[in-house]
């Protein structure tokens, strides 16, 4: 790993389009603060790379070919709190958003976006702000406005097998021996884990688990 500049903004892009990157690559070295320290295509590459290079900040594209791009910001901000994470996107999911502000993403912005915003961004995120583009700011304001449910049951977006593993979850199993007793592989497992986390909006197992036996506590669950 090379000596990184002193007082640049180490940035590690993270798009499965080398276009994509390219061009981003060479936005950025127009700004004599800001570095690419590195570059990753998949999920994976991207969680490896990060551990590899810490960098300040990481711009990464939501939807990766071998998994979500959330779930890599997750894995991002567990291995090292320090680095920020930006998630682009083409689309305003506002379902998304909510699972990559929940992974720990310091900051939103659509691919269509200025290319003076993103530099803009990154330079925000390193100093220690949040940002969303605007054109996703009016979907957290609606959702924040929204009044709570009464008596709506949390794991109402849950399938069947996700309840399962999730109260596998809460007897605090592995993932391999939750494999192991549900007959799936791994992988498969820990693609259920992060839909799980997903959907009921919490960054950790843990949490999932403990909101499952909070509602166990209260009166059984839907298996």
């Amino acid at each position: 790993m090379s000596e990184p500049a002193p007082g640049r903004i180490r940035v590690l892009l993270v798009d499965d389009h080398e276009v994509v990157r390219v061009g981003i690559k060479a936005l950025l070295a127009s700004a004599e603060d800001l570095e690419v320290a590195g570059e990753a295509g998949t999920a994976a590459d991207a969680v490896r790379e990060a551990a590899r290079l810490e960098p300040d900040v990481v711009v990464l594209d939501v939807r990766l070919p071998d998994g979500s791009g959330v779930e890599a910001c997750r894995e991002i901000r567990d291995g090292r709190r320090e680095t920020r994470v930006i998630m682009l996107t083409s689309y305003a999911d506002d379902e998304a958003l909510f699972a990559a502000i929940m992974a720990g993403a310091a900051g939103y912005l659509l691919k269509q976006a200025r290319g003076r915003e993103l530099v803009a961004a990154i330079r925000s995120v390193h100093a220690g702000g949040s940002l969303l583009d605007p054109a996703v700011t009016g979907q957290v304001l609606e959702r924040l406005r929204r009044p709570p449910a009464a008596e709506v049951d949390p794991f109402a977006e849950l399938s069947e097998q996700e309840r399962r593993i999730l109260a596998l979850m809460a007897e605090g199993k592995t993932n391999r021996e939750i494999a192991d007793e549900v007959f799936l592989s791994d992988k498969t497992v820990k693609h259920y884990v992060s839909s799980i986390l997903r959907k009921l909006q919490v960054a950790r197992r843990s949490e999932a688990a403990a909101m499952w036996a909070r509602v166990q506590e209260r009166g059984p669950a839907r298996p």
